[in-house]
């Protein structure tokens, strides 16, 4: 194919839908699903991959903005969609037309789309964000003896006309933080459900209940309630080494690339920009055509490994915007046009998203989301091609 011209991802379907089964036997069987795919399903392919949620017979699915969210109602997918962020006011009638529901995060917010709602003459559909710790967005529900004017706040809009309130849900700061995070997320569900409780008193109800997310999935199975949201866990990444109860997953992304070049240099030759790396004994070096315009970033390269023919080939010098180069003494035959594993696994040997992120001090969230749009993605399953999501020939 193509794409084995240069550089590509594999996503493997069926590590997608082994962890989907893997939550999905985690939860009762009444709790519904709402699988995360913002930030191109973190960059999985949003389409492929919410295509894929909806033939596992998931419930809902969650977006950060609205364009996320029409680009898979253009993919065909039926599922109802979830926005976590903010949306115009205005485009009211677009999410009441393409079956998309509103989170809303406090109550100017509400009556601006209340508005627009009653204006275009539709009903939309909205979820009340609940800040109970995170302090970022919703109504500010952090000391139930404090903070009692958010519950009236949260009344008033859910009697505001245009909308319906189907749901309320929170997000956890530490949930994914062990026993250290473990009495901070317990305050915030108290919170949570006190909120829920204080309204229902009041006669407002919600069918959809949710705050679990990922790492609540698995260590806080008594936060359930009707729907919980798993995100990174659905492509096989746990949220932390910290987690009380991790579950094996298998992660669904495998970046890889090709030797473009193979080249013997003496003792004593510099690499690449800043003449950071000089070779200490005659070299076999291999350049590839990936770099950090592809997402695999310069500060990837100090003490990076990448895998050729089953070994671990170290990355010398800078990785340039393009290419970078891999000392490939140690691996026997290497030739032109073999395949490069930046991440994922070569026989017994694999390179972890995990590994990439400890290296410089960031999550794995980040690695798999920060792949280019430049690189293809190639769908997999059962061990064949079965998609291709080519960014740049996109019409």
């Amino acid at each position: 194919m193509d794409y084995l011209r240069r550089t590509w991802a594999e996503v493997d379907l069926d590590a997608i839908e082994s962890n989907y089964r893997a939550i999905r036997a985690c939860l009762r069987p009444e709790t519904k699903v709402c699988c995360i795919v913002k930030a191109d399903a973190y960059g999985h392919g949003s389409e492929q991959i919410a295509k894929t949620y909806e033939a596992l017979h998931a419930d809902w699915l969650a977006v950060s903005n609205l364009e996320e969210a029409e680009q898979i109602r253009r993919a065909g997918v039926k599922l109802p969609i979830l926005i976590l962020g903010y949306t115009q006011p205005d485009r009211a009638k677009e999410l009441a037309e393409s079956r998309i529901a509103q989170s809303v995060v406090g109550p100017e917010f509400a009556a601006a789309l209340s508005a627009e709602a009653v204006k275009a003459g539709v009903t939309v559909d909205v979820h009340l964000q609940v800040d109970t710790g995170m302090s970022r967005v919703g109504f500010f529900y952090q000391d139930p003896g404090r903070d009692g004017a958010a519950i009236d706040a949260m009344e008033r809009v859910c009697r505001l006309p245009g909308l319906r309130a189907e749901g309320i849900f929170t997000h956890f700061a530490s949930a994914d933080e062990g026993e250290g995070g473990a009495d901070y997320t317990r305050r915030q569900f108290a919170c949570f459900t006190g909120a829920i409780a204080r309204l229902g008193e009041r006669g407002v109800r919600f069918s959809l209940r949710h705050c679990a997310n990922s790492a609540a999935v698995f260590d806080y199975p008594e936060m359930q309630l009707d729907m919980v949201r798993p995100g990174v866990i659905l492509y096989g990444l746990m949220p932390s080494g910290s987690m009380l109860h991790p579950v094996k997953l298998t992660p669904a992304m495998s970046l890889k690339s090709t030797v473009a070049l193979v080249k013997k240099i003496p003792e004593g030759t510099c690499v690449s920009y800043g003449r950071r790396f000089t070779t200490a004994r005659e070299t076999l070096v291999a350049t590839v055509p990936i770099g950090y315009a592809d997402g695999y970033l310069r500060r990837y390269g100090e003490n990076a490994c990448a895998l050729v023919r089953g070994k671990r080939a170290p990355v010398i010098g800078r990785v340039c915007m393009d290419q970078l180069m891999l000392d490939v003494t140690g691996v026997p035959g290497v030739e032109t046009g073999d395949t490069v594993t930046l991440m994922g696994c070569d026989g017994s040997e694999a390179v972890t998203a995990d590994e990439i992120a400890d290296r410089i001090g960031t999550i794995n969230y980040e690695i798999v989301c920060g792949v280019a749009t430049r690189v293809p993605r190639v769908y997999r399953k059962n061990g064949a091609d079965v998609g291709f999501l080519d960014y740049l020939q996109r019409t």
